[in-house]
Order: C-alpha cells, then sequence, then structure tokens
C-alpha cells in the first residue's frame, strides 16, 4: 500500500473460516487459532483523510458503503490496516472497538532472521534468550518487540528488525511515539554535513584569515580548524574581543580597537591646569594667578 492509504479484508467465504467468522479475539486466542494474511481477502483500499483512525473509518462506512467496495458492511472479525507515514498497523474490528495485532501484514524475507514467530533468539550483547511478541511495518520493513523468556514482562523489552540487528532498547511501552522515532532515526542516520553545506548554513560568513592562507592540505587544516573555532565560540574573533576590548559596544569584528590613552601628562602642566581653573572661579586671569602664586612662594 502507498503510505497514507488503508484497506479493509474480509474473511473469504470458504468452509474453513466458518469458526473464525464473527467471533471476538479473544474467543480466537482461547481457541488457539492464529488470525492469518492467508484466510483473508481485500475488499477496499482507500486515500486516508486528515486525522483518520480505524473508528472514523468505521464510522464513514457504515453510513454509507463506497461504490468500490466488494465485501459486507464492516464488522466483528474484519481486519483494517492503515499505513501512515509510512508506519503499518492492522487492527482487528470487535463489537466495541479495536484490537492491534501482530503480524498480519508482513514483509516476509526468505533471509529475514527474526519473524513474529521466534522464540529462542539470542541478542547480541543482550543476556538470554529472547521471542517475539508484536511487530509493526514503518517505512517497508518489519520490526518485532522482543520479551526475555526468563523475566518475561518482569524485564524491559527490546526491539529489533527482521535482521536480529538491536533498535531500541529499554522499552515498557510498546511501539510508543519514542520507538517509532528511534525506528525512524535507525533507519534514516543523519548525514553528515560537507563543507560547502557548511558554508551554505554560515548564510555567507567567512573565517577571518582564510584569505590570507596558501592552497593546498595546509589550507584545509586551517580551514578546519576555523570552522572549530567558530561552532565552538559563535565567531573567532568576537569570541577574542569578548575577552580583550574594554568596552563591549567596541565589538566589531576588529580586535583591540579602543581609544588609545593620551601620553603621560607632567606635572608643572596639571599645576598650570589647575591654577586656570582657580582663576576662572575668582574671575582673575590666569596669568596673574601664577604671578602672585610664584612671589608668594619666594617670599617663603
Amino acid at each position: 500500500m502507498d503510505v497514507n492509504q488503508f484497506a479493509v479484508y474480509q474473511l473469504k467465504n470458504i468452509p474453513e473460516n466458518r469458526p473464525l467468522r464473527f467471533r471476538p479475539y479473544s474467543m480466537l486466542q482461547e481457541m488457539k487459532i492464529q488470525i492469518q494474511y492467508s484466510s483473508y481477502e481485500q475488499v477496499y483500499m482507500g486515500r486516508m483523510q486528515p486525522g483518520d483512525g480505524p473508528e472514523h473509518i468505521c464510522r464513514r462506512f457504515n453510513e454509507k458503503l463506497p461504490r468500490t467496495f466488494h465485501g459486507h458492511s464492516i464488522s466483528v472479525s474484519d481486519v483494517l490496516v492503515l499505513n501512515k507515514d509510512g508506519v503499518v498497523i492492522s487492527y482487528y474490528v470487535e463489537k466495541d472497538g479495536f484490537t492491534v495485532i501482530a503480524g498480519f501484514i508482513r514483509k516476509g524475507s526468505t533471509g529475514a532472521l527474526v519473524s513474529i514467530d521466534t522464540s529462542d533468539f539470542h541478542i547480541e550483547g543482550k543476556k538470554g534468550s529472547w521471542l517475539a511478541f508484536d511487530s509493526i511495518i514503518v517505512d517497508g520493513r518489519e520490526f518485532f518487540l522482543m520479551e526475555n523468556k526468563d523475566y518475561g514482562k518482569d524485564a524491559a523489552w527490546t526491539v529489533v528488525d527482521a535482521d536480529g540487528k538491536l533498535v531500541a532498547d529499554g522499552v515498557h511501552k510498546g511501539f510508543d511515539q519514542s520507538v517509532l522515532q528511534q525506528i525512524k532515526e535507525y533507519l534514516h542516520p543523519p548525514q553528515a554535513i560537507s563543507e560547502p553545506e557548511k558554508q551554505e548554513i554560515l548564510s555567507g560568513h567567512t573565517f577571518p584569515f582564510e584569505a590570507n592562507i596558501s592552497s593546498g592540505s595546509h589550507t584545509e587544516k586551517r580551514s578546519l580548524e576555523n570552522w572549530q573555532k567558530y561552532m565552538e565560540n559563535g565567531e573567532y574573533l568576537r569570541s577574542i574581543e569578548g575577552g580583550e576590548e574594554q568596552n563591549y559596544s567596541f565589538i566589531d569584528g576588529n580586535k583591540n580597537n579602543c581609544k588609545k590613552k593620551k601620553g603621560r601628562v607632567s606635572v608643572l602642566a596639571k599645576l598650570r591646569q589647575k591654577q586656570a581653573e582657580i582663576a576662572r572661579r575668582r574671575g582673575k586671569p590666569a596669568q596673574q594667578m601664577a604671578m602672585a602664586e610664584d612671589m608668594e612662594r619666594r617670599r617663603k
């Protein structure tokens, strides 16, 4: 099925299926009867609407069956298979509600190590034997929820792929959103960013001394060092200025550009400046005040 579509499966009209027809799932379990895809036939396939779930589909079909629907109205023992965003889940229709069933739609492979019937599997790095008791299909690949045979539900579950490779560990709530996210990250690991892409991410920013570096392997090494400094500090020169500039407002990519201090002022010049200030306050010329103070010092 394509992404975001659903299908309706109903039991084939054959004598072998009479004990299964219109029976609740719990009764089939008591009779040790397993729901198998081979017992069913697809009677409808359609595109899911936004927000669709099994209950929405049943309600819509009970109100009016599509013209292309080839079976009876949806009822107990039917199976709805929903494929939403690459995640395939099968629902057994009950009188009131639905039961999620594992392994109904399977991407079987002759080379697969794990199936829904696996009961004595050894997971690399994990102790004991494990059995599969639930499965899900994500982006066309099947994943299995595994339980430790010795500890059962008293120990955390794990999730493996069909090759037995560990995908998620420490699982307590089955295929919840957290586990689905881990599966999708396993299927689509993050890609390494190339150097040109890094430059594009920086929106045209260049490093301060790339222009003065000669070509060759040395250039590549220096560029990598600059990139590391950029990532650690936000911007290399800005980091330097933040530690050395006297006023943060002067930070503009130029190191140490604060105002230069003037040369040392002599004591005599300071005295003259002080005399001028006193003279202005008393209303006397600065030169006259200086002569009066000089005569006073001579008398002493």
